[in-house]
C-alpha cells in the first residue's frame, strides 16, 4: 500500500504565462507557493475476491474491469500511461476541487508518484512534474499552463521560469522572518463557486488580444521578487503588485471574474486589504488578501459570510508518507482483460 501526500498551490504574480503558446514565444514566468492543504491518494493492488478489477475512489465510484471504462480522464490516462492493473485508489482532498488552488494537478502529480512507488520505482520531482504535464496537457487534452504540475512536485516558495527550452525552478531565497511576516499577512477566503479551470481558459481563448496585458504581469515577477528578497523594501509593495496584477487580470478575459467577485474582492480593500488575488484560471474559487495585521479583523468582519481558510507556507511538495511492500504477482488473465 502507498500514500502520497501532495500540497495545493496558490500563485501570486505571472498566471497566463506559464502557457505554451505564450512562453514559447515571449518566455514566460510565475512566483507561486504551496501551502498546508493537501490532497492524500492512496493505492494498493486490489484483492482478487470481487467481480472487478480496478476499484476507484473519488468524488464517485467506479468499479471496473478494463481500463477504457474508467470515467475518469486523469486516472485512465494514467494507468495506460504507467501500465498499471488490479488497483484501488482512494483520493482525499482538505479542499474542495475546481476551486482555483491547482487541486487537479496535485491529484495527477500525487497520483503518479504513488503508481511509481506502488511499482517499487523512485520518481524525483521533475519527473513527476513532467509526467503530470504530459498527462494533463496531452493525454487528457486539458487546456492550461504548466504552473500546477510544478508547484505541486516540488514545492515552496518559487520563482518558475519558461522559455522554449522547458523550465527552471528557482527557490525565493527569503529571510525567514520575512517570510513569516508575509505569511502572517495573506488572508483567504472561500467564495463558494467552483468550475474546471480549463473551461475558463477555453472560454478566454481568442475573445481578446491579451498579449500585452501578459507581458506586464510577466515584468511583475521580478518586482516582486526583489520586494521579498530586498530586506530594505517595504513589504507592503507586495500587497500593491498583488492590487495591480488584479485589474491587468480582469483585462485578459469576461470569464476571470464575475460582479459579484468584483464586489468581494471591493469589500477587502474598502475593509483594508492592500490587495488580493483571485486564486486559479478565475470564475470563482478562493480569494486571497494582502492585509497588514491591524486591518485584518476587519477584512474578516467584512468577509463574514465567505468561509475563512486559514493556512500556512509550506517546502515538501509531493511525498510518499506511507509505504507497505506487497507481495503481489499480477493476474496474466486478468491484466489482459484489463487492456
Amino acid at each position: 500500500m502507498i500514500i502520497t501526500k501532495t500540497p495545493f498551490r496558490m500563485s501570486f504574480f505571472g498566471g497566463g504565462t506559464d502557457m505554451p503558446d505564450f512562453f514559447r514565444e515571449y518566455g514566460g514566468a510565475v512566483l507561486s507557493t504551496t501551502f498546508d492543504k493537501y490532497c492524500y491518494v492512496n493505492v494498493r493492488h486490489l484483492p482478487r475476491f470481487f467481480d472487478y478489477s480496478t476499484e476507484l475512489s473519488y468524488s464517485k465510484i467506479e468499479r471496473v474491469t478494463a481500463l477504457d471504462s474508467i470515467v475518469h480522464p486523469a486516472i485512465r490516462n494514467a494507468m495506460h500511461m504507467l501500465d498499471m492493473h488490479e488497483i484501488r485508489l482512494t483520493y482525499e482532498g482538505d479542499l474542495p476541487a475546481r476551486s482555483g488552488l491547482g487541486t487537479s494537478s496535485s491529484f495527477a502529480v500525487g497520483m503518479l508518484n504513488a503508481f511509481y512507488a506502488l511499482k517499487g520505482k523512485y520518481a524525483d520531482k521533475r519527473l513527476l512534474a513532467d509526467k503530470a504535464i504530459y498527462l494533463e496537457r496531452e493525454l487528457c487534452n486539458e487546456t492550461g499552463g504548466w504552473q500546477d504540475q510544478i508547484a505541486a512536485a516540488f514545492g515552496g516558495l518559487n520563482k518558475i521560469t519558461f522559455s522554449g527550452e522547458g523550465y527552471e525552478v528557482k527557490p525565493v531565497i527569503i529571510h525567514p522572518e520575512r517570510k513569516q511576516q508575509l505569511d502572517n499577512n495573506l488572508l483567504m477566503f472561500f467564495t463558494g463557486f467552483t468550475r474546471f479551470s480549463s473551461d475558463v481558459q477555453k472560454a478566454n481563448a481568442g475573445k481578446v488580444d491579451k498579449t500585452k496585458q501578459l507581458l506586464e504581469m510577466y515584468g511583475l515577477v521580478d518586482e516582486a521578487e526583489k520586494v521579498l528578497t530586498d530586506k530594505h523594501s517595504d513589504l507592503n509593495d507586495f500587497g500593491r503588485l498583488l492590487d495591480h496584477t488584479w485589474h491587468l487580470k480582469r483585462q485578459t478575459g469576461n470569464a476571470v471574474s464575475t460582479n459579484s467577485i468584483d464586489e468581494l474582492y471591493q469589500k477587502g480593500i474598502n475593509a483594508g486589504a492592500i490587495g488580493g488575488k483571485l486564486l486559479g484560471a478565475g470564475g470563482g474559487g478562493f480569494l486571497v488578501f494582502y492585509v497588514e495585521p491591524d486591518k485584518q479583523d476587519a477584512v474578516k468582519k467584512a468577509m463574514s459570510n465567505l468561509l475563512y481558510i486559514p493556512f500556512h507556507f509550506e517546502n515538501g511538495g509531493t511525498r510518499v508518507i506511507y509505504y507497505a511492500a506487497e507481495d503481489y504477482k499480477l493476474n496474466d488473465e486478468r491484466m489482459v482483460a484489463c487492456k
